[in-house]
């Protein structure tokens, strides 16, 4: 999530097509996010604590290995944000458009999935009220309530960053990456200070890294096909590091709590597997007819995940898109208490179709709908522009973007 497209969805610029494959790989992280969401909350990853009598289908396999290549989803959209944001002046007005993007969400599709009935395993009661109308106080979408809380440091985080030397930068991202990434990621115990990645700690991590290579690259890595393979090497890494977690756990019955540590959004594993692919993007040259397709949807894409991880739709498009159909009762191990819980079949190309589909198909709706709510936007501001409060309140949000824009004097002062 750069600063052009996150904070500043209600403008999407055609500015930026030197960036064509960044904003590409922001796509493909979307979709990748769509993916997490269609497997978990589709209840299509198989449980890796119980062991079953006829073992696990080669489809479950399959599920797990899928989630294992995309759950670098979060940490990409973090970092191509550092990328562009360490760079960047603070403007509370793109912090007031995102507010408000968010509200607008939260407060409508809140709503739509309570009153319609739509809505599954949430209750309709004064927490969820105040989640909708709070969403970033209530965590209501974690992601942007970390990304906003990382966008309010950014005065602070842009400057530091702008003037470190290399060699500070360095020992600056080593240090907070040893004490929030690599300590929870050798250790096999559960850390009381480890967020799992769930915080703004763990991405003003992912931005002084971003802001690293910004500013200095990684020459290993700027080699043709190095980055991919990392990526590559590493999510296999996570798919191998949870399987073999399994493993200890049924034949110890220890560890439980770490079978899926490897898949933590601060685990070494998915971090390094978001440079990599990251890098790989970097290098990518996208151009043509395709390039500006690209560039034209990308600034629409938080708008899916808006969308689809709103509480009132983010326990039920799964089974609409048919995750349910993919499930059939097997047995588990005699002694177990889970007896008949509901497992995958045994297809692998059933499942990769599906995912394929409910990734084409919330993509697609939901940047149709942010695009709508991105005309509507524009409208009413023209609208409201006419009344003076308003115009005034506005008037003073952009002043306040001139004040912090670098090296402009303001009443004689920088």
């Amino acid at each position: 999530m750069s600063e052009n497209t996150v904070a500043n969805q209600s403008k999407p610029s055609h500015a930026h097509t030197r960036q064509a494959n960044l904003e590409l790989l922001r796509c493909v992280a979307m979709m990748m996010v769509i993916v997490l969401h269609y497997l978990g909350k589709g209840n299509l990853l198989v449980s890796l604590d119980e062991e079953y009598v006829e073992g696990l289908y080669p489809a479950e396999y399959v599920a797990w290995l899928l989630e294992s290549f995309c759950i670098v989803a979060v940490n990409v959209y973090m970092f191509i944000s550092g990328y562009f944001l360490c760079t960047s002046s603070f403007k509370p007005s793109r912090l007031v458009q995102l507010w408000l993007q968010v509200w607008m969400y939260s407060v409508a599709f809140g709503l739509i999935g309570a009153l319609t009935g739509v809505m599954e395993e949430t209750a309709f009661d004064t927490h969820f009220l105040l989640t909708l109308i709070f969403p970033v106080a209530m965590n209501h979408y974690w992601f942007m309530t970390a990304y906003i809380f990382l966008y309010v440091l950014l005065p602070f985080l842009g400057s530091a960053v702008q003037r470190m030397t290399k060699r500070q930068l360095q020992i600056a991202a080593l240090l907070l990456l040893f004490v929030f990434s690599v300590q929870k990621s050798v250790l096999p115990v559960q850390l009381e200070t480890d967020g799992l990645g769930y915080d703004c700690l763990w991405y003003v991590c992912v931005f002084v890294a971003a802001a690293y290579v910004r500013r200095f690259g990684v020459p290993f890595l700027e080699k043709k096909g190095r980055g991919i393979v990392l990526y590559v090497v590493c999510s296999l890494l996570i798919f191998g590091g949870t399987f073999g977690l399994r493993q200890v756990y049924l034949k110890t019955g220890r560890l439980e709590r770490m079978i899926k540590m490897c898949m933590a959004y601060n685990h070494i594993l998915p971090f390094l597997a978001a440079v990599g692919l990251f890098c790989a993007f970097r290098r990518l040259k996208v151009s043509g007819k395709f390039a500006a397709f690209v560039c034209k949807i990308a600034p629409y894409t938080l708008g899916v995940y808006l969308l689809h991880e709103n509480l009132g739709l983010r326990y039920t498009w799964q089974n609409w898109l048919g995750a349910d159909k993919l499930l059939k009762p097997v047995p588990v191990l005699p002694y177990m208490s889970s007896l008949g819980r509901l497992r995958l079949g045994d297809s692998v190309v059933g499942l990769l179709l599906h995912v394929a589909a409910a990734v084409v198909c919330v993509f697609t709706v939901g940047i149709l709908v942010d695009m709508l709510r991105a005309m509507l936007g524009r409208g009413l501001d023209r609208i409201l522009s006419v009344l003076p409060p308003y115009s005034r309140l506005k008037g003073f949000v952009l002043g306040l973007d001139q004040r912090f824009r670098e090296g402009e004097p303001q009443n004689g002062r920088v």
